[in-house]
């Protein structure tokens, strides 16, 4: 398939999806959001993939969605974004549960759509000039992408409100200050640093991993012995895998 919105390479076990609307801020349209839901599942089904980075063009990691797109479909725009949604939403649900860790990126601003990305990252590396916002309230709309789920799980309800009610932006300080982002680097280091990291993930053991990701998303329904449970049966089928015998022979 020929993207057009994203650019999508699988190189030394890392999948590249590229953001490529610079001219339009990045801003994800109904062609953006089909396309990253092919490769949603191209990265899930493809056992080079070790591992996922997002990256963008231009000076802006994302401006959310295409509002203009959305005002123009008038009395249409309900359906649009229902079908929308349900695109990104699919592909959220795929990023979310595959094994590979997933990387992003940030330069420039992250906003509405653009911000739920960040959210679902394993980790995030940010330029020092990087900014974050909700942005949806100000558009008289709620967030979508999985931002309701996912972002107070990483900065907590209370700040996860603030920020969805009053589209309060966070410089890159702010963001690792309150754990939106792992690490900020200066903004010409920003892709490389997500290249290195990926790499040096996709070497990694991706059971492992996917165990890890597994367990900690299941961690918060399950009851202490439940989730202690889960990890006796997680790290014993690991003990007897490939990965684990090979990895557990002393150096």
């Amino acid at each position: 398939m020929k993207y057009e919105t994203l650019t999508f390479k699988v190189e030394k076990n890392t999948a590249v999806i590229t953001l490529n609307r610079p001219d339009s801020a990045n801003a994800m349209n109904a062609q953006m959001m089909d396309e990253l839901l092919h490769i949603s599942v191209q990265c899930d089904t493809n056992p080079e993939v070790r591992a996922v980075l997002f990256l963008a063009e231009g000076p802006i990691f994302c401006g959310g969605g295409d509002l203009r797109a959305f005002v123009d479909a008038g009395d249409e725009v309900s359906v649009k974004l229902t079908k929308c949604a349900a695109r990104f939403h699919s592909s959220i649900a795929v990023f979310t549960r595959m094994k590979a860790p997933i990387i992003v990126a940030v330069n420039g601003i992250a906003a509405g759509g653009g911000l739920s990305i960040v959210t679902i990252a394993d980790y995030v590396v940010a330029g020092e000039s990087a900014q974050f916002v909700v942005a949806y309230t100000a558009a008289g709309l709620s967030p979508d992408g999985s931002a309701t789920y996912h972002l107070p799980r990483r900065i907590g309800d209370s700040r996860a409100r603030e920020l969805m009610l009053t589209n309060r932006w966070l410089d890159s300080a702010t963001a690792l200050d309150w754990g939106l982002v792992n690490r900020v680097v200066s903004d010409n280091e920003v892709d490389q640093s997500g290249i290195d990291l990926a790499a040096s993930l996709a070497s990694g053991s991706l059971p492992a991993m996917g165990a890890v990701k597994d367990l900690l998303r299941e961690s918060y329904h399950n009851s202490l012995e439940t989730q202690m449970e889960l990890e006796e049966k997680s790290i014993a089928k690991l003990a007897g895998s490939p990965d684990g015998q090979e990895g557990m022979k002393p150096l």
